[in-house]
């Protein structure tokens, strides 16, 4: 028997819209944790962004869409050697033009 939980669960509309940015890095950022120390120091991102995937030399942001409007120009511009390469409000789409595949769902 499944219990429901006691607090409402927030609707999708509500949630705010976000896009999802494939970004190409550079060789020299070889762990997930230097590319998150880079990304920290770009102040237009602010701190509500979230690196999901980190394959050879791609990555996948989340970005609030406020956001994203700002960080876009310094994206594509590359900044530490970090240069958007693609963006989408799903994320399946960044994930198929980089060539990356859907991690397993950890249950």
């Amino acid at each position: 028997m499944r219990l429901r939980p006691l607090v409402a669960k927030i609707r999708k509309a509500a949630r705010g819209k976000r896009r999802w940015v494939g970004l190409s890095i550079p060789k020299e950022m070889a762990s997930r944790e230097e590319l998150e120390a880079a990304l920290g120091k770009i102040a237009v991102l602010g701190d509500d962004w979230r690196l999901y995937d980190f394959v050879k030399q791609n990555a996948i942001l989340r970005l609030p869409l406020e956001v994203y409007i700002e960080a876009r120009p310094i994206l594509e511009q590359g900044a530490d050697g970090i240069t958007s390469v693609t963006a989408s409000g799903k994320i399946r789409l960044v994930r198929e033009r980089l060539g990356i595949e859907r991690p397993p769902r950890k249950r």
